[in-house]
């Protein structure tokens, strides 16, 4: 398995770096392992730098809301960090910017 991700939990938070440049079926396999691995029941929002993810398909996008639905629904967050246009781009166009908080 290669190292999609760096992820550590930190007073609740799930940080997370992504390592890859494409976040698409055969990464998103590996990247649920790997978020599963550092995931801790005290986790009640995720950050994510996509600072080196410039492409993200279906499954990627897949990933991500298999990320959100395990938050807590009060008051789960995630915030996806330096978002390259290619990857915003699909996000704002599956509607998904209004679930994921994005920064760039």
């Amino acid at each position: 398995m290669s190292s999609v991700i760096e992820g550590q939990v930190d007073d609740g938070v799930l940080r997370v770096e992504l390592g890859v440049n494409r976040l698409d079926a055969s990464a998103s396999r590996d990247f649920k392992q790997q978020v599963e691995a550092v995931w801790s029941p005290e986790v009640t929002r995720v950050e994510m730098d996509f600072g080196n993810v410039g492409f993200i398909d279906s499954s990627g996008v897949g990933a991500l809301l298999g990320v959100y639905k395990r938050l807590p629904a009060s008051d789960g967050a995630v915030r996806l960090t330096h978002v390259q246009a290619p990857v915003q781009s699909v996000i704002e166009l599956l509607r998904l910017h209004k679930v994921f908080d994005i920064s760039n």
